[in-house]
């Protein structure tokens, strides 16, 4: 491994898709660029995916702002970075099983529109036209929208942090932020850097690194597992990504399998708990997988914020930016959260 440069215009500590997002953006407008990854390129919350990108999220468009202007870039991506993505489209739905679900999104929907978001409301035989599984009479009715893509997290990590490589970006791996002077001096184990500015893309441990410059980052980092069931018994369809609104429960296909998350226990509950609570909304919701087998796919930690909206900005008292808490959607913002780190860096 080569030696810490003694100094850079801007340290990034973090090689998830935020942090090479940053790398990329902030080398290929001339700043001198280091980054730090305390393990390997795409190794944490990144990896840890349902490798969807999206641009509805309910109840939220200002999120919903950014993920259409990142999935512009999505589009876009091979001309930047010379690395094509597989961008599959699948859609994306949430299923409302309550009045009040509906009249939020109602409430809601001229902003999402304003934010560029393709979304309507459908009724419980459209959406069960589009995901066969669905029981129509457990569902009033959903959130259809149709910008929604399967997409490997690593091959947007890879591809960023190669374009940052070419525009003078120098990545360093396996090199953990250990202390942050006053000065913005970097400490690692390899050595350390003095930083013109320090850029915070850790995800779970962005709270961690933010009090090593004595900034508060009010992070939460929140377990996530995601489950593969067995092969259902009938042959199904490629399905879109389908949220139950109520309790966070989302499907999709995967290859012969369903895949699904639902949070992680929670505290107090056990696990066997948890998969109970599970099985009885896929039996609500979904009777074909009624009693299907679930077992764990992948877990891993993701870094929320208090309200589950993610910090993009610039501490006050000094040089440290950051973007952080993005709760498992970073996939869906890394182009826009990018692209802002960097018009905040540039501008002073």
């Amino acid at each position: 491994m080569s030696a810490l440069p003694a100094r850079a215009d801007a340290v990034v500590i973090g090689g998830g898709v935020i942090g090479t997002s940053a790398a990329y953006h902030l080398a290929e407008a001339g700043v001198n660029t280091v980054l730090l990854e305390r393990g390997s390129l795409g190794g944490g919350a990144s990896a840890h995916t349902a490798g969807m990108v999206r641009t509805y999220f309910p109840g939220d468009p200002d999120t919903g702002q950014r993920a259409v202007r990142s999935l512009n870039a999505y589009h876009d991506f091979a001309r930047h970075t010379a690395a094509p993505l597989a961008l599959k489209r699948l859609g994306f739905m949430a299923l409302f099983t309550d009045e009040q679900e509906i009249a939020d999104f109602e409430a809601t929907h001229q902003a999402q529109q304003a934010a560029g978001v393709q979304v309507s409301l459908i009724s419980a035989r459209e959406a069960s036209g589009l995901n066969p599984l669905i029981n129509e009479r457990a569902v009033l009715a959903a959130a259809w929208s149709p910008e929604a893509y399967h997409v490997d997290g690593l091959d947007i990590v890879r591809g960023y942090a190669a374009a940052a490589r070419n525009h003078g970006s120098r990545l360093f791996t396996h090199t953990p932020v250990t202390g942050i002077d006053d000065d913005n001096t970097v400490h690692t184990p390899q050595g350390s850097i003095k930083a013109g500015s320090i850029v915070c893309t850790a995800g779970p441990w962005s709270g961690e690194v933010a009090s090593m410059a004595s900034v508060d980052l009010p992070m939460t980092p929140r377990s996530m597992e995601m489950l593969f069931t067995d092969i259902p018994p009938s042959p199904h369809r490629e399905l879109p990504m389908t949220m139950h609104a109520a309790s966070g429960l989302r499907i999709r296909s995967w290859k012969d399998r369903i895949l699904l998350a639902m949070g992680a226990p929670k505290a107090g509950e056990t696990r066997e708990a948890w998969l109970g609570r599970i099985a009885g909304h896929l039996g609500t919701l979904f009777p074909a997988l009624d009693g299907i087998g679930l077992h764990r796919a992948w877990t891993g930690d993701f870094d929320a914020s208090p309200n589950n909206t993610a910090f993009i900005g610039e501490d006050p008292t000094r040089r440290f930016l950051y973007a952080a808490g993005f709760t498992g959607a970073g996939l869906c913002q890394a182009p826009a959260a990018g692209e802002k780190l960097r018009d905040l860096l540039i501008v002073k």
